[in-house]
């Protein structure tokens, strides 16, 4: 199996990056896990709390559970990924069946902060933007999709999300083989990325 990380800030375009390396291959080659699935459960707390959570924050991510799914899809074992809801900030009882593949695809703005996730990882990517696209991708997803209004997505950005890129996902840039630009819009940096998984997969 190979193992490739991709990172980068919120908004960067990393879900865009998976997906075209996704459609360059044949069906049931490629398996992905999010570690958006892995945000810990946070039922215990009012709504209100666990939307003050800071997401963008190691912490707020099961990465043990995270790094034993890896190993277990690594063995041919197939895995159960939880189902997370950022609108309830809860996982759902309900878990999706991830089966073992010839190429592992590992989204997430902070897939490389975590060393044991990451040296589990052939090919370590990011995905780098300009701040100002990524603010006007935060808005829109946020609103549209996770019920915030544009008070309160600002808000959040300006107290944890834009710290937190600074502290927490810049700095992982440095763990990266590969550094695609401009996000999902660099189709050149992609077909690189894409012919480059290509090639480790025959000498893999």
């Amino acid at each position: 199996m190979l193992i490739i990380g991709i990172a980068g800030g919120t908004g960067s375009g990393k879900t865009t990056v998976v997906k075209k390396n996704f459609e360059q291959f044949p069906k049931g080659e490629v398996a992905m896990l999010s570690h958006d699935s892995y945000y810990f459960d946070l039922s215990n707390m009012e709504l209100e709390d666990r939307r003050k959570t800071n997401f963008d924050h190691p912490n707020s991510i099961e990465f043990d559970l995270m790094v034993e799914h890896v190993k277990e899809l690594e063995s041919g074992k197939s895995i159960q990924e939880p189902v997370y809801s950022m609108l309830r900030c809860t996982r759902s009882e309900k878990t999706n069946t991830v089966e073992p593949r010839h190429v592992l695809l590992i989204e997430g703005i902070l897939c490389l902060s975590n060393k044991n996730l990451r040296d589990l990882m052939d090919i370590k990517v990011f995905v780098d933007c300009d701040s100002d696209v990524r603010l006007s991708r935060v808005i829109k997803r946020d609103i549209e999709e996770r019920g915030r209004d544009t008070f309160q997505v600002l808000k959040r950005y300006e107290e944890t999300v834009r710290p937190s890129h600074i502290q927490f996902i810049e700095p992982t840039k440095q763990f990266a083989d590969i550094i695609v630009p401009q996000g999902g819009m660099n189709q050149v940096a992609i077909n690189i990325l894409t012919n480059y998984i290509k090639q480790s997969l025959k000498t893999h």
